[in-house]
């Protein structure tokens, strides 16, 4: 018997198969498109998505001629914040999904933002009023599609993030988990229900919300018999699969953008330093755990940049060759401020800057700068996350979180394989980063959330033997060299500001 995870991301779905030691026997991946209407807009179609969910778990299973009947449960994990709106009698959205990454509702923050600032609804939800989230998207599909909010009141239209989705296309259920509810700016953490008073300011209705339930259970029956029972936003399932179970235990995951979560334990510990105060996962009856994030939009994603936009590479792959063709950057950095920048800053008047160009700079100079892009964005959210700890130890009710902050960083995403990304990582922050034998932990985190619901996995214990470190980088950046460097990073990021009147 084998779990299935059916790993739906930004850019494409994967079905991986896993053991009881944790192990992946199989995989499948198809990609899908990303449609950009307008500048700053980002949809997928969500029948695509679907259909590629499908394709995958059937590939998978043919990979190692397995049946569904050899299914124990399927977890899903998903993109985050994309929001889906659909018809509750045929299954047909009304409109594309917008994606996480999509900034078309700026105004609709800032019009929020006017009774109570960009803060308004942090105390509540552990969100800044931003683009980024699920609610203002929902808000603005109510708003702009015709009929929309009459027929979401009736009864007759259902919302939902990717989880939600594809779950009512499996079972017929409509449902979320904590995690992904915790993303829409509309969950109130204290209660893990839906807040009435953001739902009137929103004008969104009840009626059209899915249940939100916990992370790990039985949420219903796929059509081909096996259960789906494990539902998390991609990032806490890479939580959850890294076995982050102790408070200040921390991961951070590399895909189109990148994520760092902490266990902050059973209380939500309240950001005073840009990050978001969310919900780390909740295994059935069980309280729930709390996570500080820091959330940057563009990592991989600039890679990707290079490679399509530019044309400076064939393949995502070849940009550490390229890299590692000059020995620094040359004074040049990159700020992917593609959709304005993220934690800890915030900034929805972003946009993205190359700085510090000089004739002697060139395309290998450019390829060191993107990458060691994503490092220090990285290195943004861990001091921002080293000061709240700090002041959180300080505090009298401080807990069990150590004031010395992040000890070492366990990595994960496809970023990862590249060795020169995860030394200058590790320099750049001034702590070891430790890669799993099983990199793909975000799939791992839903299979064992399903697992545990079923009993193929009895407890946490039994996951946390079956991780395994694979490589560890140790920094080896004297503290001057990262000083100077990370003031330049600093001083080009300034320079994206107020781009956006």
């Amino acid at each position: 018997m084998f779990i299935a995870a059916i790993d739906q991301g930004t850019t494409s779905t994967r079905c991986i198969l896993f053991d009881r030691a944790g192990q992946p026997v199989a995989t499948a991946q198809q990609e899908h498109r990303q449609i950009y209407p307008k500048p700053g807009w980002v949809e997928h179609d969500p029948m695509e998505i679907w259909a590629k969910a499908r394709a995958v778990f059937t590939e998978a299973l043919a990979r190692i001629n397995a049946r569904v009947a050899d299914v124990a449960a399927v977890g899903i994990t998903n993109q985050r914040e994309t929001t889906i709106v659909w018809e509750r009698a045929t299954g047909r959205p009304i409109y594309n999904a917008i994606v996480w990454q999509d900034t078309r509702t700026a105004e609709i923050c800032a019009e929020l933002a006017k009774g109570g600032g960009q803060d308004r609804y942090r105390a509540k939800t552990g969100l800044p009023l931003a683009t980024y989230f699920s609610g203002p998207k929902l808000k603005w599909l109510l708003d702009n599609v015709p009929g929309a909010r009459a027929r979401a009141r009736d009864g007759e239209l259902l919302f939902g993030t990717v989880d939600t989705w594809l779950i009512w296309n499996a079972t017929g259920r409509h449902v979320t988990d904590v995690t992904n509810a915790s993303r829409t700016m509309l969950m109130n953490l204290a209660t893990l229900d839906w807040d009435d008073d953001i739902l009137g300011d929103l004008d969104i209705p009840r009626a059209m919300l899915p249940r939100i339930a916990s992370s790990s259970e039985i949420y219903g029956e796929m059509r081909e018999g096996a259960p789906v029972a494990g539902d998390m936003g991609d990032q806490h399932a890479a939580l959850f699969g890294q076995t982050c179970f102790a408070p200040g235990e921390a991961k951070n995951t590399y895909g189109t953008g990148c994520f760092m979560l902490m266990n902050t334990g059973e209380t939500p510990i309240p950001s005073a330093n840009g990050l978001l105060t969310t919900l780390g996962y909740k295994i059935g009856d069980a309280k729930p755990i709390y996570a500080l994030e820091g959330s940057i939009a563009i990592t991989g994603a600039l890679v990707q940049w290079l490679r399509d936009n530019l044309g400076l590479i064939r393949q995502s792959d070849e940009v550490e060759a390229l890299a590692r063709s000059v020995e620094d950057n040359g004074g040049v950095y990159i700020v992917p401020a593609f959709s304005g920048l993220y934690a800890p800053y915030w900034r929805d008047d972003a946009r993205g800057v190359i700085a510090g160009l000089t004739r002697y700079a060139n395309k290998g100079h450019l390829a060191r700068a993107a990458l060691e892009a994503t490092a220090y964005q990285v290195r943004d959210v861990l001091d921002a996350m080293n000061r709240d700890i700090q002041a959180r130890a300080q505090s009298a009710d401080g807990g069990t979180l150590p004031i010395s902050g992040l000890q070492t960083l366990k990595v994960d995403g496809g970023m990862v394989r590249n060795e020169l990304l995860m030394q200058f990582q590790a320099d750049i922050l001034g702590v070891p980063v430790i890669r799993p034998t099983v990199s793909e932990t975000t799939a791992l985190g839903a299979a064992y959330a399903a697992g545990l619901a079923v009993g193929y996995w009895r407890s946490v214990e039994d996951l946390r033997a079956n991780w395994r470190a694979d490589k560890q980088w140790q920094p080896s950046m004297d503290a001057a060299t990262r000083d100077r460097l990370y003031r330049g990073w600093q001083k080009a990021v300034t320079r994206t500001f107020g781009w956006v009147e």
